[in-house]
């Protein structure tokens, strides 16, 4: 088992970016919001809730489907690896990143899913509109990220 194994269930918070490189490549960057539950100790002490932001980057078939399917709001699993990144910035000065490699995802729920179909009785069914017609899991494929 890699030490550096990710597992994440968090909500999108800004369109997934999208480019194409040299060659037709897709690579999609989610930002991805998972947060930590406020809680009270024992004592009374208000623990408040916490957000972390993380960057989860994909690859060829994964960013294409990204494009296609994932939208802000929209509650993901991500699956990959971390991979640290040093970068220097307009400033000339030395920076280091944290993104996890996708190598797996799953749709969890859609902002989609606002659109629920309705029976005739009024009852809502779990159907979705513009729900993609496979389980919303895309198969794993790692590469390094350019940026």
């Amino acid at each position: 088992m890699s030490v550096n194994k990710v597992i994440l269930i968090g909500h999108v918070g800004v369109e997934p970016e999208i480019r194409y490189l040299d060659g037709g490549v897709c690579v999609a960057k989610v930002r991805l919001a998972t947060t930590e539950r406020g809680y009270t100790l024992q004592n009374g002490t208000q623990v408040p809730e916490r957000t972390e932001w993380h960057d989860v980057i994909l690859w060829r078939s994964q960013a294409e489907y990204v494009e296609k399917y994932v939208h802000t709001g929209d509650k993901l699993y991500v699956e990959g690896k971390l991979q640290y990144r040093k970068y220097t910035d307009k400033q000339g000065v030395s920076r280091m990143t944290v993104e996890i490699m996708a190598n797996s995802i799953e749709i969890l729920s859609s902002a989609q899913q606002k659109k629920q179909v309705t029976t005739a009785n009024g009852a809502q069914t779990g159907k979705t509109e513009d729900q993609p017609a496979d389980s919303g899991k895309v198969a794993e494929e790692e590469f390094e990220f350019p940026f």
